[in-house]
């Protein structure tokens, strides 16, 4: 049993600071462990052009730690009002790397995302003649499809189309959570990919559900059968590259999560790497994480592969049971955890 494992320092592909107050916390939590992030635009109001993407930027890395490398990689918000033109901005800024579409009312802050995905062609044309990748939030909405459903719907209905119609076109699904999501991203070329959250691999809706409601494991998308949990940890065990680490990492105070309409969203970002490690190690598969968390990613989004390494060492210790961020009561994901994986000091 080895004691200590060095990795490439690894990349978040897929992550929520949120902004104000919180980056005071969130961003020193990313930071600490990852030398870039995806950071998500879902704020109020969103990050919707290069403009809104530069002083979002400005404000994360005003909060990382002093001394600190980390890279914030910025996204810019579809609308049903983005032109092309603020695509090509985005593309030309050197300071934004994908767009993000949400479908409207699909989790948090995405009130103002797309009514309909089909009518936002030029969007996807524009996208795929500028180089930028489209980040998919792939649910439908509608409130008489049930919320296990959404994602299949959302390959039938929409994202069959838009792939075969842009072949050029970059499209990353992200955090990925049905058997239907993994084989769509292994039918297509490298220029599909998904994103893969630790809870999506860790848990299915039996965690969620049973025995009584677990609100710190409620996220959008919702936690699916064990069937599709198990499809998504074959396809990282296989080594496939299409199929890279995204955290989705989401703060939301507790009172927020526990309540009679908790938010969707788990903070992991304190514990993220750890995670992973322990389940590719219950896996016998720690050969496999370091590809997954530090090079596919950054392949995938065409950026040089980092040089720099982290470690984590053997060593137990117990995920807190809160931690403040900016001034919030957060309860971590997996709080009270014992973790047999630590990071280096």
């Amino acid at each position: 049993m080895r004691d200590s494992l060095t990795l490439t320092r690894p990349d978040d592909w897929h992550l929520h600071f949120r902004d104000g107050a919180q980056l005071q916390g969130t961003v020193p939590a990313t930071a600490r462990v990852f030398r870039r992030a995806i950071v998500m635009p879902n704020l109020t109001p969103p990050v919707t052009n290069a403009e809104r993407a530069r002083s979002y930027r400005e404000r994360i890395l005003a909060a990382a730690p002093a001394g600190s490398d980390f890279e914030p990689l910025m996204v810019i918000y579809l609308t049903d009002t983005t032109s092309p033109g603020d695509i090509a901005e985005a593309a030309s800024s050197g300071f934004v790397y994908a767009a993000k579409l949400y479908p409207a009312g699909a989790t948090t802050n995405s009130d103002s995302g797309v009514r309909d995905p089909s009518a936002i062609y030029p969007l996807y044309e524009a996208l795929e003649k500028y180089d930028l990748p489209l980040l998919l939030h792939g649910e439908v909405t509608e409130s008489e499809i049930d919320i296990f459903d959404r994602e299949k719907v959302f390959i039938d209905r929409y994202l069959a189309d838009i792939r075969a119609k842009f072949p050029a076109l970059r499209i990353v699904f992200e955090h990925v959570t049905t058997a239907d999501g993994v084989q769509f991203v292994q039918a297509h070329n490298k220029l599909t990919a998904a994103t893969v959250t630790p809870q999506h691999l860790m848990m299915n809706r039996n965690d969620l559900l049973a025995g009584g409601i677990r609100p710190h494991n409620y996220c959008l998308p919702v936690l699916k059968r064990r069937e599709h949990q198990l499809a998504i940890q074959q396809a990282v065990l296989s080594g496939d590259s299409r199929f890279f680490l995204g955290t989705d990492s989401a703060p939301h105070a507790q009172d927020k999560k526990e309540a009679t309409c908790g938010c969707a969203g788990c903070y992991s970002a304190p514990a993220a790497l750890p995670l992973y490690a322990m389940f590719f190690e219950q896996h016998g598969a720690l050969d496999k994480l370091e590809a997954f968390a530090s090079f596919y990613g950054a392949d995938f989004y065409r950026l040089p592969r980092n040089t720099d390494k982290v470690t984590l060492v053997r060593e137990n210790w117990v995920i807190p049971a809160h931690v403040d961020v900016g001034g919030l009561t957060m309860v971590p994901w997996q709080a009270g955890v014992e973790v047999s994986w630590r990071l280096k000091d």
